[in-house]
């Protein structure tokens, strides 16, 4: 059985909307002020490494679909290759090579997906989808790269009133030299 993982760049008030710029939002691209360093930069190949498959919403897709085929290297010819699975009712015939639309029962076909997978399936981006995710309790792992900015507005991590399981810290440690941090945490075992 594999393991779904949720992977994040977050801000200090938990915004994670366009952390890149790709969005053009008035504040996007903040994750890309901070240097994350060669741990940070090894992190995130590792845990591209590792993966099996990529589970995505729609307007993430959409971005990393017009990005990643156009770039070479380890990480890029990964994602490139490995099995993509993106969760849209408008996408219909999806262009990425190894493309799966799912476009109903998406708790379901997650839990399948994430149970007949043989390593990591890895979320990244994907707010909307993320919500349903942690609805429906499917989240085994949550990998977060903290970035020491407060931006006060766009999408968080967690929807406002949001039942958020209780999570137990597994990992922290800081990356590069300019505060940033990666929390990997899992859903604390429940009470009987």
């Amino acid at each position: 059985m594999g393991k779904l993982v949720v992977s994040q760049f977050v801000t200090v008030d938990g915004v994670v909307d366009d952390p890149g710029g790709s969005e053009q939002q008035p504040f996007g691209g903040w994750a890309f002020r901070f240097e994350r360093g060669e741990e940070g930069d090894r992190f995130k190949l590792d845990e591209v490494m590792g993966a099996e498959a990529l589970l995505l919403g729609r307007v993430t897709y959409e971005g990393f679909a017009a990005a990643w085929p156009a770039r070479e290297g380890d990480f890029a010819d990964k994602f490139n290759g490995m099995p993509k699975y993106v969760v849209s009712t408008t996408l219909s015939d999806p262009k990425w090579n190894n493309t799966t639309v799912i476009a109903e029962d998406v708790a379901g076909q997650v839990a399948r997906l994430r149970d007949s997978a043989g390593g990591d399936v890895l979320v990244n981006g994907s707010v909307t989808l993320l919500r349903t995710l942690v609805e429906h309790d499917l989240v085994d792992e949550y990998r977060l790269m903290v970035f020491p900015t407060v931006l006060g507005d766009g999408k968080r991590l967690f929807a406002h009133g949001a039942s958020i399981p209780a999570l137990e810290l597994v990992e922290s440690r800081p990356v590069g030299d300019q505060g940033v941090l990666v929390l990997i945490y899992r859903p604390a075992a429940k009470d009987s």
